[in-house]
């Protein structure tokens, strides 16, 4: 695979079964735009699966592909896309052919659970990578030494990875920026109207409200440190502390923000790791309980069922 230039780039999008439509659009809409806004082809695409072979979306929708990942001619960035599955169809030549292009020095993307695929190929090994907020705690539980953070995509050398949707659009217009500007860029974006370019240091969400915009920079603070510290939960004072603030301040900031008490919010976070946990991977419950800070097996299946309406072993046995 050829070495990306500013004069254009070449993408292929590997497709495999249920995979996320949404994300794969995002992508190529967004370089199909900035070449109209160029009056130049300067972004190209083809799409991929594992054996040439139509692939169907995780919408119900069949597409076509242009290659299999044995015919695939040299591109530029090779972006694997996938959506709520990462068992299907010849995964394993997927993974096989993932493990050669990587060998061979090739850049890989992701869109969205993507980086699921590239960790399991060993692809991600000492990168720096991202993934949907959804299965960001399977990904760390899987691949412990990946470094994955909650951002909404990340560009480490060769290795570019979002966590799909809209992301796709933020990844691909840093692409476009730095390659012909911010300028591009932002027209780019006003097609879509995508009010606001997300760098790379820009997070997904963080907690049960999707969205802090507007609100206070003390909170949004509070609310990160709580989700980074799920395993050991820190106290209140140490919390307070952070913020500068004094723990009553911060309590009246929850409940004037967020019409909740710093406690409570905390427990949800946890509690919703943990759900995230027990559908995603085949963990004990005990140690899901310990990873999200439960030292008492009856108290977290008390506390799940109380937010929930069902217990753990019950969450365990349902298929998403």
């Amino acid at each position: 695979m050829s070495e990306p230039h500013p004069e254009g780039r070449q993408f292929a999008f590997l497709l495999v079964d249920k995979f996320s439509m949404f994300s794969l659009v995002a992508a190529i809409d967004t370089c199909r735009s900035a070449n109209r806004l160029l009056g130049r082809d300067v972004y190209g695409w083809t799409t991929v699966s594992a054996d040439g072979e139509a692939v169907i979306a995780s919408n119900g929708l069949p597409l076509k592909v242009d290659y299999s990942v044995a015919d695939v001619p040299a591109v530029d960035i090779m972006f694997v896309c996938v959506g709520v599955a990462t068992e299907f169809p010849g995964k394993s030549k997927v993974l096989g052919a993932l493990r050669s292009w990587g060998r061979r020095g090739a850049a890989l993307g992701a869109l969205s659970v993507g980086s699921y695929l590239l960790a399991e190929a060993g692809q991600l090994d000492g990168y720096r990578c991202t993934i949907h907020w959804e299965n960001r705690a399977g990904f760390m539980e899987k691949f412990p030494d990946i470094e994955c953070t909650n951002n909404v995509f990340e560009i480490d050398r060769k290795r570019y990875t979002c966590a799909g949707v809209t992301t796709s659009i933020d990844l691909m217009l840093e692409i476009i920026k730095r390659d012909f500007g911010a300028n591009l860029a932002n027209e780019v974006a006003n097609q879509f109207q995508h009010e606001r370019i997300r760098s790379a240091g820009d997070r997904q969400r963080v907690g049960p409200e999707r969205d802090l915009t507007g609100k206070s920079d003390k909170l949004k603070r509070i609310v990160e440190l709580m989700a980074d510290h799920l395993d050991e939960p820190l106290s209140a004072v140490q919390l307070a502390k952070t913020a500068g603030l004094s723990v009553r301040q911060v309590e009246r900031l929850f409940l004037r923000h967020l019409n909740v008490t710093p406690g409570r919010y905390y427990m949800r976070l946890r509690l919703e790791r943990a759900r995230e946990l027990l559908r995603q991977t085949n963990m004990p419950i005990l140690d899901v309980a310990i990873a999200t800070g439960f030292t008492s097996h009856s108290y977290f299946a008390q506390s799940y069922r109380l937010q929930f309406g069902r217990p753990p072993s019950e969450e365990r046995r349902t298929t998403y």
